[in-house]
């Protein structure tokens, strides 16, 4: 059975593909849901817009529930027009999202990611 993985990530076009296929070539995944938001490690990190965690939330329960992902990716990238702090606060907002994704999907294995100007992917740890 080909596997799902989810992605929560910003609505910036530049960063979809990045995150798509690092997905699939890290996780071997077949498919990646995407939940897009601008700016997902804000919403989730500092709590700014409740009513857009819920949804970003409820996305990744149907990944989750309905497509039996086998994971979580949180991105953040430089230039974000949705969360434009610097790269040194959006990792620390990507460890907050992923502290509040990890008490949400314990069984899950979760990772952020920080997508930098030459859309290259690194892990943050």
């Amino acid at each position: 059975m080909k596997s799902f993985f989810t992605a929560i990530n910003c609505i910036d076009g530049r960063a979809q593909l990045p995150v798509i296929n690092y997905i699939q070539n890290r996780f071997n995944a077949a498919y990646v849901d995407m939940i897009t938001e601008a700016g997902p490690n804000l919403i989730l990190a500092e709590h700014a817009h409740p009513e857009l965690a819920d949804s970003i939330f409820s996305r990744v329960d149907i990944s989750v529930e309905k497509h039996n992902s086998k994971g979580i990716v949180i991105a953040g990238h430089h230039d974000c027009a949705g969360n434009p702090a610097l790269e040194t606060k959006q990792r620390i907002q990507l460890r907050k999202s992923l502290a509040i994704l990890k008490y949400r999907y314990p069984q899950l294995p979760l990772y952020a990611v920080w997508i930098d100007e030459n859309l290259t992917i690194v892990e943050v740890t």
